[in-house]
Order: C-alpha cells, then sequence, then structure tokens
C-alpha cells in the first residue's frame, strides 16, 4: 500500500518544507503532497520540483470548502504539474480546468466540513459519491475516513472500496502502524500522514521526523490489501 507523507501540519504545508525534504530524502518515500497554503507561491513551485527531481509521485491536495478558493488550488495544480490533485467536491468544474493536462483527480467523497476538516456523511452517501465521481471520469476518491462524525472509519473504507475500482486514498488523523492493515484489509490502496509525524504522535518517545517516519514506510511495504 502507498504511504503518501503530507508537508502538512493543521491542514497547512510546513515553512520549513524545503528543509524537511532534506531530512527525508533517503527514507524511500516515494509519494508526498502538500496543500497550496501555508507558504508561498515560490517556495510552492521549488517545493514541487524538489520533489520532481527525487523521482517521487507528487500530490496536492484541496483544503477550502468554498468554491472558488477550491478551484483556484485546482489551477495551481495545473500550473504546478503535479501528478494526482486529491480533495474537492465540484467535480465537473475540476475535470475542466484539468483537461489536457495528465493530473488524475481524486474528490473528497462525503460532505468536508470546517477546517481542519472534518467529514460528514455514512456509508450510503460515501458509496453515492464514489460511483457518482467515477461516472463523472475522476480516477478515484479521498476520504477522510477517520475524520468522520457520523460513521465507523472502516465501515466508510469498506462502503468506498466496494463501490468503486478507482484509487481509493485515505488521509487524516491516522497516527499509529495498527491502522495501516487495517486499511489495507478494508481495501485502501494509500494513505496519507502529516500532522501525526510532526506532532511526534506516531513515535511519542522518539525526538526527531525520521524516527517518525520509518516505521510507517516499513508497514505500508507490508501492509497487504486483502479486500476486492
Amino acid at each position: 500500500m502507498d504511504f503518501i507523507f503530507m508537508l502538512t501540519r493543521d491542514d497547512r504545508t510546513v515553512t520549513d518544507c524545503l528543509e524537511v525534504i532534506d531530512t527525508i530524502e533517503d527514507l524511500g518515500i516515494t509519494h508526498i503532497g502538500f496543500k497550496d497554503i501555508g507558504v508561498d507561491p515560490d517556495t510552492l513551485a521549488q517545493l514541487h520540483s524538489r520533489i520532481r527531481n527525487m523521482g517521487v509521485t507528487t500530490y496536492l491536495e484541496v483544503v477550502s470548502t468554498h468554491r472558488e478558493q477550491a478551484l483556484a488550488s485546482v489551477r495551481t495544480a495545473t500550473e504546478l504539474g503535479v501528478d494526482w490533485l486529491m480533495g474537492g467536491t465540484w467535480i465537473e468544474e475540476t475535470l475542466h480546468l484539468l483537461r489536457g493536462t495528465s493530473i488524475g483527480y481524486l474528490p473528497f467523497a462525503g460532505e468536508p466540513v470546517g477546517h481542519p476538516t472534518r467529514l460528514a456523511g455514512g456509508p450510503d452517501r460515501i458509496a453515492d459519491d464514489c460511483r457518482r465521481a467515477e461516472a463523472a471520469g475522476c480516477a478515484g476518491v479521498d476520504l477522510l475516513a477517520y475524520r468522520a462524525t457520523d460513521a465507523d472509519p472502516l465501515g466508510l473504507v469498506r462502503a468506498a472500496r466496494a463501490a468503486t475500482p478507482g484509487r481509493l486514498v485515505v488521509a487524516g488523523s491516522i497516527t499509529g502502524t495498527d491502522q495501516i492493515q487495517a486499511l489495507a484489509t478494508a481495501g485502501a490502496d494509500a494513505f496519507t500522514i502529516g500532522s501525526a509525524a510532526f506532532d511526534g504522535s506516531l513515535q511519542p518517545h522518539a525526538g526527531n521526523l525520521r524516527s517518525q517516519l520509518a516505521p510507517v514506510v516499513r508497514s505500508s511495504h507490508t501492509a497487504v490489501r486483502r479486500n476486492s
């Protein structure tokens, strides 16, 4: 299962993101993402270029729950040339802006609320949104399963997996390696971790970012997707 390291804390790209890249470059992380808030556009462009030069797959995740701001994030994704765009709920408008690019789009399933974002909606809503995204031509969905307000997180993952053959990324509030195998078993293709690594939640007694991330990288390599 793919581990997407988000260079974000509390839904904002960390201000020292360029220095962080130097710290983790040799850990074998092959998927890295960020948000388009927290740093200025020039830093964001430098960041994306640095990640690309590492041979890493790149992701931008939309934060805003307001239409115009969300679509502005889509435009930023196209200007940078990221590999994947995650988040947002304005599917048709987003796909229109992405037309002619090679960017894969993973909209939110369910109803994102607030900042940091929470997820409203039960399994039926999640399944319906997955089917709608697939019908529109999306590559999969971005599911904030562990930020759910109305349902069991793994139940939402199973509902999404049953409803779409596309890429299923579970984002947000993953704080332990036990969750990684649980997500793989439920059918997730990938997961993101950002704040938990920067906060030290993954390894509370360890003192640096590399120590937080190394067990996650190992767990992602050994996690086996058993549902299909």
